[in-house]
């Protein structure tokens, strides 16, 4: 998972509420084992017409959004089942920060465990981000997780909150399987010791 510190991107705008994992990534694309390939198929129902060119009408086919790696979304975003795909297709597309008033737990969860910082406004400050999108569309906002300070193209600057175990994740990059590796010496010296008492649960079959 690659570190997080500091952002500057284009700020995508989804002004939508309530947008589930169904329509962040359909059932149909769900067949991979591995993490990558799903960015194509990003909100593909909205994204695409039925002959499989790009959906004008969409918010993210705008070229003043392309290249966001910030996606500034409604209330209650992520909700509805709980596949870990819908995290995944998000940073494969090349988003690592979504700014929302609130998320779905479980999703909220898999942001971070994926190097996704899901960073939680009042509607007020959502408000006004998403007005200056709408009045210069491809404006940037910077974003430092270290100082958990969002600043704006027209000089607005948010603090936010984060957990900090989480924070810590993020800036070192350590998802599930990293924090694990921290402890290898400790793990190493466990199975060294379990193989001394219990040799025979080692035994190659």
């Amino acid at each position: 998972m690659k570190a997080y510190k500091k952002n500057e991107s284009i700020a995508a705008l989804l002004n939508r509420s309530n947008v589930d994992t169904d329509q962040i990534i359909p059932k149909q694309f769900l067949k991979r084992v591995e993490r990558s390939g799903f960015g194509i198929h990003l909100f593909h129902d909205w994204r695409y017409n039925d002959d499989g060119s790009d959906n004008m009408d969409f918010e993210l086919n705008k070229a003043t959004f392309k290249g966001a790696h910030i996606l500034v979304a409604g209330d209650n975003f992520g909700c509805g089942s709980s596949r870990e795909h819908a995290p995944w297709a998000i940073e494969d597309y090349g988003f690592n920060t979504i700014i929302s008033t609130s998320y779905a737990d479980i999703f909220y969860n898999n942001c971070f465990k994926n190097g996704i910082l899901a960073i939680v406004v009042s509607d007020d400050i959502l408000k006004s981000l998403m007005d200056e999108i709408t009045a210069n569309e491809g404006t940037r906002f910077a974003i430092d997780l270290e100082k958990q300070v969002i600043t704006t193209a027209a000089g607005m600057i948010v603090n936010f909150e984060i957990d900090p175990f989480r924070k810590n994740n993020l800036l070192k990059g350590l998802d599930d399987i990293g924090l694990s590796l921290q402890y290898s010496d400790k793990i190493d010296a466990f199975e060294a010791r379990q193989k001394q008492v219990l040799p025979w649960l080692w035994r190659s079959v």
